[in-house]
């Protein structure tokens, strides 16, 4: 393939279409370039997967099978793919491109976020990773970097499928590496069980939670740490390192790090219903975030964070009862639907008594 083993010689043609131009990032399994579709005269991301899992037939095929599921997601808030290039060793993913910057480089800039503006990347999020969700497709790898901001604020989910084929091939070979990124794995991830959306709805509450405190719901140093953490240790409370989050969204950011699947918010649909309702209830703007989080960092090998680590995960501390379900009601427009139920109901002697006035029972 020409220019594909040196996108910096003045071949840079593949498939005698895309131009490539300039390195966008290198990850662990694939390289991101911005390139030129000639024929469509437009710009594109390709993403270039790495030659030694090319030529892994297993994780290739399925790699091949994902990124085409994916190519069929068509939704505002998901990059969509264009297309997926097979020439020999080399595996490509032709996607939209997004200028802009990562979710990533924004929290690196500057966190915790304002309330107003977490909870509108995070509703974002939702959305795309929900629309995905409803067509059978898990990301498996939730995490800012693969969050982009573009211009107007808005955020789209990309890279979907890497980890989760990745962890398929894996648990078939039985090797026992988990794959994904430490920070952001759910328990049952990091316990090497197959992946569900509420896995992703896991990884969304650690993403809401470094937002919002600027740090994550564990202490941990190395990759086994972080697995044990995730499987084991009992979250810090949110609001011990900003008290500016309301008490009823910390309730929410600690449910979403449940060690069950089942006992958290089981899509991302779910999660970002729940989010709009807080918004509609609460004024953001007016939730001042601290500067930075406030709480001392648990140091690594520190007794406070071994203690923290080893907490057996019987659950928070009780939270204040949330308010009663009649809470929030508009009090008028419920008489007023009632005063009209009962107007409807009185017709109905009436309507009987016209009925049988002029239909009269035959004796």
């Amino acid at each position: 393939m020409d220019g594909a083993s040196n996108p910096d010689s003045d071949s840079r043609l593949i498939r005698g279409r895309y131009r490539l131009e300039t390195v966008l990032g290198l990850g662990g399994m694939a390289e991101v370039y911005l390139a030129f579709d000639q024929k469509l005269d437009r710009q594109v991301a390709l993403k270039r997967l790495r030659p030694e899992y090319a030529r892994w037939p297993e994780f290739r095929a399925r790699f091949l099978d994902e990124a085409r599921l994916a190519a069929q997601l068509n939704h505002p808030n998901i990059i969509t793919v264009y297309d997926v290039v097979e020439d020999g060793d080399t595996v490509l993913i032709v996607m939209e491109y997004v200028p802009g910057r990562t979710l990533a480089a924004l929290l690196k800039e500057r966190s915790p976020l304002p309330l107003e503006e977490a909870l509108h990347y995070l509703v974002q999020a939702c959305a795309g990773l929900g629309y995905a969700h409803r067509a059978g497709l898990v990301h498996g790898d939730v995490k800012p970097q693969n969050l982009l901001i573009a211009p107007g604020q808005r955020l789209k989910v990309t890279d979907f499928g890497l980890a989760r084929v990745y962890d398929q091939v894996r648990r078939s070979r039985s090797s026992g590496v988990v794959w994904g990124s430490p920070p952001y794995l759910s328990p049952e991830h990091a316990r090497g069980e197959p992946l569900v959306p509420a896995s992703d709805v896991y990884s969304l509450g650690v993403v809401l939670y470094q937002a919002l405190t600027g740090r994550f719901p564990f202490e941990a140093q190395t990759p086994q740490e972080w697995l044990t953490a995730h499987r084991e240790a009992r979250p810090t409370p949110p609001r011990l390192y900003n008290p500016a989050i309301p008490v009823r969204l910390e309730r929410v950011m600690l449910q979403l790090l449940a060690k069950e699947p089942g006992a958290r918010l089981r899509t991302a649909d779910q999660l970002g219903r729940v989010l709009l309702d807080f918004t509609q209830r609460t004024d953001t703007r007016a939730i001042t975030m601290p500067a930075r989080a406030t709480a001392p960092r648990l140091e690594h090998g520190s007794p406070a964070r071994q203690a923290l680590l080893l907490t057996p995960t019987t659950g928070p501390e009780p939270l204040p009862p949330e308010p009663p379900w009649y809470a929030g009601w508009d009090w008028r427009t419920w008489a007023l639907a009632l005063l009209a139920l009962l107007a409807v109901a009185g017709l109905i002697p009436l309507w009987l008594w016209v009925y049988y006035l002029y239909f009269p029972p035959v004796p």
